[in-house]
């Protein structure tokens, strides 16, 4: 039987469009499904036990989640959450990256910031201690080092403008207020006794010490009290009002106290129908008297300027001592790479080798608890700033050494027999000969290096050493704007482009064949 060619290729044709239609027409099904199915993106902080966290199975959970997720639930929303930088969850939200903070989020203070449901927890702020430390009540305080997280309640509680007086007086009685990123760096902190107490939320304190085991108690007396509430963009009443009234249903019926139960939370919640969420008239005004007040008002500016010069000098400090030390030392390990003793060099490559395979910032970290955890060393006050300085000349000798190796090998034998034959010893002939042309061939890749060592002072904040992003990133949270960011980014900017144009005038003086 012969076969019909052009039928079969009509045939196949027919037979491809029919497939392509079914595509078209299946995506079309599914796309209309998902866009009736609305999406409701929680912004948290992942590290806020028992409201937001990881757990050991790398999923999202917790109080706030877990009641987000029954909000969705009931409503026929796909619930995303969404992990945020703490001190950026303004401009998340302003952004529309995110449609509402949940996650432990404090409504005193900021109640014509936001658009907020009704309280839903009662927390208050407390002082965690070590079991062995003597401090009994908040007196005992006096003179002592206290950690707080940055951009938090607790460090509201003790330093901001509607702060009560005994809190004030408080505060001034410390030896030091320190502030770190999140509660676990805090409770590091506490256990080898570089920090003398934490000041924290009562739920998240619970949480902590029920996980840590017995070696840390609460203070009874309290700083402050506050209420914890589903923070919307200023604005935004349509959705909150649906949140809201969802929540309501399920402190009807239970569910709510049941999800808190879970928590062991039920004796902070305080949810009530009675409660009713603000006139949003007033809310809209505010956001347009606000909206002028920062376009008129540039005193903060000026002041935000100056906390920013001041916050920059450690940095710099930062930045060179560790070209004081990391420089000379780096050429010690340089020696010790090209040595012929092997093992004295694989010694120094396996050295070489963690220093630039693993983050600095994790160095930093283990620099500062190593002594105390692993040998139970007692460290000094302020061997937090020293930690900085070796972590950062560690790490920054390792890079080095490697361009100084690379730079000695590069000049040629001949130089080395030539200086034999003028009768130059090994050390005259390095320090002479050798050295000179080092310098000259490796200040391109050291310049590099040295621009990038002043963009990684920023790390230092691992250590709760506070530099100038960290305290723009408090700014852009207080402001709500990002310009105290591109102010940071400016002074970087600036001295970068300083330090680049004296390693070039270096490079240019040691170019004397040119």
């Amino acid at each position: 039987m012969k076969l019909d060619k052009k039928r079969f290729f009509k045939s196949a044709v027919c037979l491809l469009l029919s497939f392509v239609s079914l595509l078209i027409i299946g995506g079309d099904y599914i796309l209309l499904e998902a866009k009736e199915k609305e999406t409701f993106t929680v912004g948290f902080d992942a590290e806020f036990p028992p409201y937001g966290y990881k757990d050991d199975n790398g999923q999202y959970v917790g109080f706030d989640l877990d009641l987000a997720q029954e909000v969705c639930s009931r409503n026929d929303w796909n619930l995303k959450k969404q992990p945020i930088d703490w001190d950026s969850k303004d401009m998340e939200l302003k952004s529309g990256m995110i449609d509402c903070i949940w996650n432990g989020f404090t409504i005193n203070g900021r109640e014509d910031n936001y658009t907020w449901s009704t309280p839903y927890v009662d927390n208050s702020q407390v002082v965690v201690v070590r079991k062995d430390s003597g401090i009994k009540k908040l007196s005992d305080l006096k003179g002592k080092i206290v950690v707080v997280q940055a951009d938090s309640s607790a460090l509201e509680a003790l330093t901001g403008e509607e702060a009560q007086k005994e809190n004030l007086e408080l505060r001034k009685s410390f030896k030091k207020l320190e502030q770190v990123n999140d509660y676990n760096s805090a409770f590091m902190n506490l256990d080898i006794k570089a920090v003398d107490a934490i000041c924290m939320d009562i739920g998240v304190a619970q949480y902590e010490i029920a996980s840590r085991g017995e070696a840390f108690v609460m203070l009874e007396e309290q700083i402050s009290t506050e209420k914890y509430g589903v923070g919307f963009y200023l604005g935004n009443v349509e959705l909150r009002d649906k949140v809201q009234k969802t929540l309501i249903q399920m402190l009807e019926d239970g569910t709510f106290e049941e999800i808190a139960k879970e928590w062991g939370l039920e004796e902070c919640i305080c949810l009530s129908k009675e409660d009713k969420p603000k006139d949003m008239s007033d809310s809209r005004q505010n956001v347009v008297t606000k909206g002028k007040k920062i376009k008129k008002d540039w005193k903060w500016v000026k002041n935000s300027t100056k906390q920013l010069t001041k916050a920059f000098m450690d940095n710099m400090i930062i930045f060179f001592l560790t070209l004081i030390f990391s420089l000379p030392l780096g050429l010690l390990v340089a020696f010790g790479r090209m040595a012929k003793f092997k093992p004295l060099q694989y010694l120094v490559k396996f050295y070489i080798s963690v220093m630039r395979g693993t983050p600095l910032m994790l160095q930093l970290i283990l620099v500062f608890f190593g002594p105390s955890i692993l040998f139970g060393w007692k460290t000094p006050d302020n061997y937090r700033f020293y930690a900085v300085i070796i972590g950062f000349a560690l790490n920054y000798a390792a890079y080095f050494a490697e361009i100084y190796r690379a730079g000695i090998e590069g000049v040629p034998r001949g130089q080395y027999e030539a200086a034999s034959v003028l009768g130059y010893t090994k050390i005259q002939t390095f320090w002479k000969i050798i050295f000179p042309q080092m310098c000259k061939k490796v200040m391109p890749p050291v310049t590099n290096e040295v621009i990038t060592l002043v963009k990684d002072t920023t790390l230092a904040f691992a250590l709760a050493n506070i530099e100038i992003f960290a305290v723009a990133n408090q700014m852009v949270s207080k402001q709500a704007t990002i310009l105290p960011l591109f102010i940071a980014g400016g002074y970087f900017y600036v001295f970068n482009f300083v330090v680049a144009f004296v390693m070039e005038c270096i490079e240019k003086k040691l170019n004397y064949y040119s």
